[in-house]
């Protein structure tokens, strides 16, 4: 899927934040809210926690943008700076914590067909466990391209590398996940 690009998206950002203006953050929100939806649901699965998570993300942008500072880095890894450390603050105030029945009651939905789910559901915990073969940057660098929907080229600006290593990277990663998801016993081709 190809994303259209935010035009003056420095000084749109320069003006939210000498205006606090949450109409012009509106703008940025609609551009970049499905990257960041997607690399978030990417990274923890569940649809109704991506949506709390991303929430938080914005919130957390909107109250910090008086924080951002252009001379530092780009806007958008300022904000999957945001979103990555949203998740990892997740994951870890979850590891101290026990299921609720909330949270199982979350799981419960009567409208999908039981075989289809139970089918992406197997396929879903063999991508993640051939996922867990790459490192963390290796992970990082696939979900914001598959998911997030970046360009390499951005993707090489947020991460500090030449596009063409991560071109490279990604290449190598899609190998590797292939041949762990056939050790999986996933047919890769069809």
């Amino acid at each position: 899927m190809k994303h259209m690009e935010l035009f003056n998206e420095e000084s749109l950002v320069a003006d939210t934040v000498a205006d606090a203006d949450a109409d012009t953050f509106e703008k940025i929100y609609d551009y970049y809210f499905p990257r960041i939806y997607k690399y978030i649901r990417f990274r923890v699965g569940d649809p109704h926690l991506t949506d709390d998570l991303t929430s938080q993300v914005f919130e957390n942008a909107l109250n910090k943008l008086d924080k951002y500072n252009s001379q530092k880095g780009k806007f958008a890894a300022w904000l999957f700076a945001i979103a990555h450390n949203t998740v990892v603050d997740y994951f870890r105030k979850k590891k101290n914590n026990l299921c609720t029945y909330e949270d199982i009651e979350k799981l419960i939905d009567t409208t999908f067909d039981v075989e289809k789910a139970c089918i992406a559901k197997e396929f879903r915990t063999k991508l993640f466990q051939a996922l867990n073969s790459l490192s963390e940057r290796e992970r990082n660098i696939i979900g914001l391209k598959f998911w997030a929907g970046l360009t390499n080229r951005k993707i090489a600006s947020l991460m500090g590398l030449s596009e063409n290593n991560i071109g490279i990277i990604i290449y190598r990663s899609i190998i590797r996940l292939r041949v762990a998801l056939q050790d999986l016993g996933v047919n890769t081709y069809e």
